[in-house]
């Protein structure tokens, strides 16, 4: 058979082969190097991981590789996908196997068995009984974590008016929560800093909100795993705002199922003053479903290492105050056994008690859910205005109390609302657009920006409404129209009377905004107002968006749909991207892409006919980022003669359209990745050292600290390069290209030698040369400039200097080209290396002449081709025992040449009845382990436990 992919991608892993296929591919322009098929489909660009034998494989993922036939499953190789970080962050895979066999336990009983599916041997006593004592665990534990689960999904408050069709396919979501408090047993001098973070995943990416009280500006998040590992930090910008937004893009799917089962701790330190630091685990919880509003609770006392949080919500008719409250550190008890704790709940006002409860609560479950019946007026009036303050109390012996005003949910979600015809009290096809953004404040004010544009008539009136009764019978909230100019097309103000209730309903999506005008005096444009999830993209969401509508298209579309977008360019010049959009039309041909609702693209007003696609999406939201974007379009989106559209299949020129203004500082195009790259090593580099010292990867050489994955010329030697390994430096000398001219000269401070043209070209007219770069070339590698014409073999980090493939430095552009060395075909049967780093093998000496002469006899004549396994040729008929890396000589597998195909066969062993079976060390098949022990006995073999290793 033919040799196997992932036999293939194992030798190529741990072989000089990882510069043959692609492992610099990156990094080095080589046209020549092929590309390999895949048997499965590559993930989204931009997705780490590792691929190999044709799968692909998430980050820290492990496994043994398969083989195939007759090779099989590998169970004592392990390969793990290792994440590589780079100076800012950015993640890659890398693929690392190893032999296990090595870390194989010592057995105490006399005759150990070989499990199929298992590399190390085991004792029968007891392992029945200790397996199925695991499996029954596992199985229990699956069990409970379902069915958490499945509680989870249950409706809490089944209130939103959302419609499954606002969510792609295989987009569900997932909330999380953590509270963040002082360890008990940190040595650091810290106050009493108390952090909530809200997490939400969507596929593998988690958005995460994070507020705080009773402590600096952190400038650190770090994720942690099980183990206690970072496995993602998060640099905080510098900032005014108590709220802290980001996203961890891209999580690996075993972080993925960790976070599932609740299993990682969020981190959050300052660095400035003093030291704070925090930390708490990751939990699902229902009522983040219901949460309208919440509050932090610290304690006064310092370095107290106590907090907690409360969610709150409203009943939806009666005037009930719900709340759960999730504490940590109150309680004070060290013992096994759970004991129950007497508590006392307060809701105060100025310092006055309005309401008590007492209740008793278990050490090791803090947790506690409460109803707080027939809010007054008062209490609802204060609760609507930040005033109202929670506070829990240990009762006994040593008691402690934690506090926290209560206020509107806060997150980094942007309260909004697309406004269309479609969605009007008496829907319509007017090809008008409006949209509002809001903020809602601690004290419970209501800031509101909106805009409309494409109107059929003057705007008679702007309301905040209910959802109407009966039909037009609207339950009008909140009047915006005195704050409505005409001229402008907007309504910017704040809405300061806000109730407790209407705060509640805004944040469970049950508020909608109308615009009525002279023609349409029931409304012409109406919305939900409704939280668009953060995305984590560069995206203005506190101006106002890009309104996109019927009325913008050329030629002008009657439709009932509209949207808005916001639009940025970011620093390496990459377009963000938000689309909301509402009423969109849509077909009954569901033979098309069945759900995909309609097609977002970008392009210039002067020429509608060349568009760039940004995606297709479903449901009402498209977003991204474009990076590959030409200079004539950033300056059209810098001048503002830019439009973004969305496209349907009833509409294909255009259903909605909006003109994008973005200023931008672009002229020369999007940057390279080895521009950002530069840019975030130098950014890392630029930051403080004391930064870099507290680094437990960075190196520390010549009285000086490095980043890992850098790499320098240092000062002892110039014709040295050094790179920087988790705290470990490898220095390589340079590797001079062999130079085929007969008289060269070493240049004054260059560490090889170039041939020396002067001479040889002394008397013969050349031709008139190209203007050559004056600088030469420089290469990300070893971080040097090259002469123009020069060659060398490239420096690749961590791998040194590859001899396989060769540079050069063409003078005319100061590009640099690379391609790998093309090996001579050798036809001796033992090939040998001369010296460890060369590239090509030789033949021996005393083999050359024969091997000349039947490579001329094979240039002659048509005879048997030849087979290539691994490093080695094999000729027509030859048979071996194939070796594969970190495993050895498979001596139970017979390979042979057939007219240059590789076949290979394991072979074939008996069938065996007995029911005790095993395998010894050297035998190819198993055997009953009765007649081996018959067969020991006669025998007197030495003792079997005896250790054995593959070389």
């Amino acid at each position: 058979m033919l040799l196997p992919c992932a036999l293939h991608s194992l030798l190529c892993a741990l072989s000089c082969a990882w510069w043959l296929h692609g492992g610099a591919a990156s990094r080095l322009k080589s046209p020549s190097l092929p590309i390999q098929p895949e048997r499965e489909p590559l993930p989204f660009k931009g997705t780490s991981g590792c691929s190999f034998g044709g799968r692909f494989y998430s980050l820290e993922d492990k496994w043994h590789p398969d083989l195939g036939e007759p090779f099989g499953i590998m169970h004592c190789v392990q390969c793990h996908c290792e994440p590589q970080k780079s100076r800012r962050g950015k993640v890659s895979g890398k693929v690392n196997c190893k032999n296990i066999k090595q870390d194989c336990p010592a057995l105490d009983c006399d005759n150990p068995v070989q499990l199929a599916g298992h590399c190390c041997k085991t004792c029968l006593q007891g392992g029945k009984k200790q397996i199925d004592s695991v499996l029954n665990s596992f199985e229990y534990s699956r069990r409970k974590s379902k069915e958490r689960e499945e509680e989870l999904h249950k409706s809490y408050n089944d209130r939103s008016y959302l419609s499954s069709e606002d969510v792609g396919p295989g987009e569900s979501r997932t909330d999380f929560v953590a509270v963040l408090t002082r360890l008990k047993d940190s040595w650091l001098p810290s106050s009493s800093g108390v952090a909530r973070a809200r997490f939400t995943l969507t596929r593998s990416s988690l958005t995460f909100s994070i507020t705080y009280q009773r402590m600096g500006h952190p400038t650190k998040i770090v994720f942690l795993d099980s183990d206690g590992t970072p496995a993602f930090e998060y640099r905080v910008p510098k900032g005014d705002s108590d709220m802290i937004c980001g996203v961890w893009k891209n999580v690996a799917e075993p972080l993925l199922r960790q976070l599932q089962s609740e299993q990682m701790h969020i981190s959050m330190s300052t660095s400035t003053g003093q030291r704070d630091e925090v930390e708490g685990r990751i939990i699902k919880h229902r009522a983040l479903f219901a949460e309208t509003f919440s509050s932090i609770l610290t304690s006064e006392e310092e370095n107290s290492a106590m907090g907690g949080i409360a969610m709150l919500t409203l009943s939806d008719t009666e005037n009930n105050l719900h709340f759960i409250l999730i504490l940590q550190g109150l309680i004070q008890h060290r013992d096994r056994d759970p004991i129950l704790v007497p508590i006392r709940v307060q809701l105060l006002c100025r310092q006055h008690i309005l309401r008590e409860i007492r209740a008793n609560i278990t050490s090791h479950d803090p947790d506690f859910a409460e109803v707080l019946t027939d809010l007054n007026s008062r209490e609802l009036f204060w609760l609507s205005r930040g005033q109202l303050e929670i506070a829990v109390a240990a009762e006994g012996q040593d008691p402690r109390q934690i506090s926290g005003f209560i206020t509107g949910r806060k997150s980094c979600d942007t309260i909004q609302s697309v406004m269309s015809s479609s969605d009007a009290l008496i829907p319509g096809k007017t090809g008008g657009v409006g949209s509002a953004i809001f903020n809602l404040h601690d004290n419970g004010t209501l800031q509101y920006q909106v805009q409309v544009t494409g109107l059929t008539s003057d705007v008679v009136s702007l309301t905040i409404e209910l959802k109407p009764r009966r039909r037009n019978k609207r339950s009008i909230l909140c009047d915006l129209t005195p704050e409505f100019s005409k001229a402008t097309g907007q309504a910017i103000g704040s809405w300061s009377r806000l109730e407790a209730r209407h705060m509640h309903m805004l944040l469970q999506n049950e508020l909608f905004i109308n615009v009525a005008t002279a023609h349409s005096q029931e409304g012409e444009l109406r919305g939900q107002i409704k939280a668009l999830p953060y995305s984590g993209l560069e995206a203005p969401r506190h101006e106002l968006p890009t309104p996109l509508a019927g009325h913008f298209v050329s030629p002008p579309v009657r439709t009932g749909a509209s949207g808005h977008a916001w639009v940025s360019v970011d620093k390496y010049c990459h377009l963000h991207y938000e689309i909301l959009v509402a009423g969109l039309s849509q077909t009954d041909d569901l033979t098309v892409n069945a759900r995909l609702h309609g097609l977002a693209e970008i392009g210039e007003l002067d020429d509608s006919t060349h568009m760039r696609l940004l995606t297709g999406f479903y449901g009402s939201k498209a977003q991204g980022v474009l990076k590959d974007i030409s200079v004539e379009l950033l300056k059209h989106l810098d001048q503002g003669t830019a439009f973004i559209q969305v496209s349907t299949k009833l509409n294909p020129r255009g259903e909605i359209r909006g003109q994008v203004h973005v200023p931008n500082n672009c002229e020369f195009g999007t940057r390279s990745e080895a521009e950002e790259e530069e840019e975030e090593l130098e950014d890392f580099l630029s930051k403080d050292p004391e930064e870099l010292k507290k680094d437990p990867h960075t190196c520390f050489f010549e009285n000086q600290h490095y980043p890992h994955g850098s790499s320098w010329t240092p000062n002892y030697d110039k014709c040295f390069s050094c790179i920087c390994q988790k705290r470990t430096v490898i220095c390589d000398p340079v590797i001079c290209p062999a130079l085929t001219c007969s008289r060269t000269i070493k240049p004054e401070g260059k560490c090889c030698p170039i041939c020396d043209e002067r001479k040889e070209l002394k008397d013969v007219k050349v031709p008139e040369r190209v203007d050559e770069h004056p600088e030469g070339c420089y290469f990300e590698g070893d971080q040097k400039m090259h002469a123009p014409g020069t060659t060398w073999h490239p420096f690749v980090p961590p791998f040194g200097y590859i001899k396989c493939a060769v540079c050069s430095c063409k003078g005319s552009t100061g590009e640099v080209h690379c391609e790998k060395v093309t090996c001579p075909m050798l036809t001796c049967s033992n090939p040998v290396r001369r010296h460890p780093t060369d590239c090509c093998k030789v033949c021996p000496q005393e083999e050359r002449t024969t091997a000349a002469l039947e490579h001329s006899d094979m240039m002659q004549a048509d005879s048997p081709r030849y087979c290539k396994f691994g490093k080695n040729y094999y000729h027509n008929s030859d048979s071996w025992h194939p070796w594969v890396p970190l495993f050895g000589e498979m001596k139970c597998i017979n390979c042979w040449c057939d007219h240059g195909v590789t076949k290979c066969q394991r072979k074939q062993c008996p069938l065996l009845t007995c029911s005790n079976i095993t395998r010894t060390e050297g035998s190819c098949c198993p055997e009953c382990l009765d007649d081996k022990e018959e067969d020991d006995m006669v025998m007197k073999a030495p003792d079997k436990r005896q250790t054995w290793r593959h070389h």
